[in-house]
């Protein structure tokens, strides 16, 4: 019984240990990018400045705030070559993609901006042209960042590119900082800690003590009724 308690506590202990890593994550805000395989998205291996699609094809566009490709938000909606390219004739010479650009959230949106409604569009470009050159066709004004990340389609959002978000804030907005701004934000970040670790131990561990708590007790009550 005492083994049996003690390995539940230890498993306690990991269960409390994830979730204050998990509540830590960091993830960034960005456009993802993906292609249409049938009938679901699959998260684009090129970047749109490279991706040279076909005719016939269906891309997309997403602003969320993500940790990672495999976590990131897919865009939202109907995504049917045949309805969002239904008043754009075929040209001889020419190719039609289909782009969904879904602007995400308010949850996901930088602090002070809104994103605009979903759109779908259809491109008629070149056959050589990019996926960047299609969606510049009719999506603009584009912006994109030193490293070529895409920014902001359409003008949204106005400031950011791939900011980090941390602990699930998705307020925070990443923007550049003199040193000396950086100086200031990094002591009034360590003040706030120290605030915060004044009013008393957090919520998670306060239920991690709780729950080692109980399962210790259980393992002594566990013991005493097996002797008596």
């Amino acid at each position: 019984m005492i083994r049996r308690a003690l390995t539940l506590l230890l498993a306690a202990l990991v269960l409390v240990t994830g979730a204050a890593q998990a509540a830590q994550a960091t993830g960034y805000r960005y456009w993802s990018f993906w292609d249409r395989d049938g009938d679901k998205w699959t998260y684009a291996t090129q970047g749109p400045s490279t991706a040279r699609p076909s005719d016939g094809d269906v891309q997309g566009f997403r602003f969320a705030v993500s940790e990672d490709s495999k976590d990131a938000a897919r865009p939202r909606g109907a995504a049917v070559f045949a309805v969002i390219c239904a008043r754009t004739p075929a040209q001889d010479g020419k190719k039609r993609v289909a782009l969904v650009i879904d602007f995400g959230t308010t949850a996901d949106a930088p602090s002070g901006e809104t994103p605009p409604a979903r759109r779908t569009v259809c491109a008629r470009v070149a056959p050589d042209a990019t996926t960047a050159e299609a969606l510049a066709t009719v999506a603009k004004p584009l912006r994109y960042g030193t490293d070529a990340l895409l920014c902001a389609i359409g003008g949204y959002p106005e400031q950011g590119c791939g900011e980090q978000v941390a602990g699930g804030d998705k307020s925070t907005t990443a923007s550049p900082k003199s040193p000396s701004e950086e100086s200031s934000s990094a002591e009034a970040s360590s003040a706030e800690k120290k605030d915060a670790s004044d009013d008393g131990p957090s919520l998670g561990l306060v239920a991690g003590i709780a729950v080692v708590a109980v399962l210790g007790a259980a393992a002594v009550w566990q013991a005493r009724r097996r002797r008596g």
